[in-house]
């Protein structure tokens, strides 16, 4: 499942982060997630969004880019990060009790204009899987 709306450098703007986080959490939204947390931080890593959609837990990590110079979002999840994102998801689920629950893995790609607005924002679903 893909949910959507809507040339570059690597680091981004300070608050083009936070602007793609934003624009991915509104979206989540309004497709019918409940957001639980923003920015869940353990020795493994971190996750940018936890939600849940129907009875699942659904940690969503959030890549946000100006351009398409170094590759689309999605494109920068790398083999590691996934695992650390695995990690982060069942530290989140044992600090709170919910070993038990079904969950995935959804990547945010987001994609700035030259102003700071997102002009492409998809959630792809399981898109990082054990």
């Amino acid at each position: 499942m893909v949910l959507s709306r809507g040339g570059g450098f690597l680091r981004l703007p300070p608050g083009a982060g936070r602007a793609g986080e934003a624009a991915a959490e509104a979206l989540l939204r309004r497709s019918g997630y409940e957001i639980l947390e923003r920015n869940f931080r353990t020795r493994e890593g971190e996750v940018d969004i936890i939600a849940r959609q129907g009875g699942e837990l659904v940690f969503v990590e959030v890549k946000t880019r100006r351009s398409g110079a170094f590759g689309k979002p999605e494109e920068s999840v790398t083999e590691a990060k996934k695992g650390r994102l695995a990690s982060v998801a069942r530290t989140y689920m044992a600090a709170h009790g919910l070993e038990q629950s079904d969950w995935r893995i959804d990547v945010a790609a987001v994609e700035l204009d030259r102003a700071g607005r997102a002009e492409r924002v998809e959630i792809i679903a399981s898109a990082v899987t054990e």
